[in-house]
């Protein structure tokens, strides 16, 4: 990621569009039921929260059922994605990690914070700007690539 020239302010905010979308079951139950191989769930995840995650993903349920990767407000691009990492209810590990890790950890807690906005960064001013960042990541054009003017069809 740093290589690429991005820094922790810009995954976390990158990561941050995960406040809509879904998954499936089969792609966070270990951590429901078997965290780490030791049988027992990932400590991480907010006790009633992973209760819930145990109705929605039953072990050995359907691997393919979908649960919204936001659980406060899936369809809405706000910062609960956030607030929802600082209470341990993040869906993926990987979200969840972003709580856990110092690096990372105070970025969430501004956008996810009370007074996000007067003293902390504002999601959706940053969001775009990293996202220009991004875009600019290894653009390949000319006879190594085309930037799609319709991203499912070749131009």
């Amino acid at each position: 990621f740093a290589a690429k020239g991005l820094d922790d302010h810009d995954l976390v905010t990158l990561l941050g569009a995960h406040t809509i979308g879904q998954t499936d079951c089969r792609f966070f139950s270990y951590r429901l039921y078997n965290f780490t191989t030791t049988g027992n769930a990932d400590p991480t995840i907010n006790q009633a929260f992973l209760a819930q995650l145990k109705v929605l993903c039953p072990k050995n349920g359907d691997g393919l059922r979908r649960v919204a990767l936001d659980k406060d407000s899936p369809a809405k691009f706000d910062v609960s994605f956030f607030k929802n990492v600082r209470d341990g209810n993040g869906i993926l590990e990987s979200d969840q990690r972003l709580w856990e890790d110092s690096a990372t950890r105070r970025v969430v807690q501004n956008y996810g914070g009370n007074f996000r906005g007067l003293l902390g960064f504002r999601f959706d001013f940053e969001f775009p700007k990293a996202m220009i960042k991004l875009s600019n990541v290894d653009v390949k054009t000319g006879i190594d690539g085309e930037i799609r003017k319709v991203c499912s069809k070749f131009n």
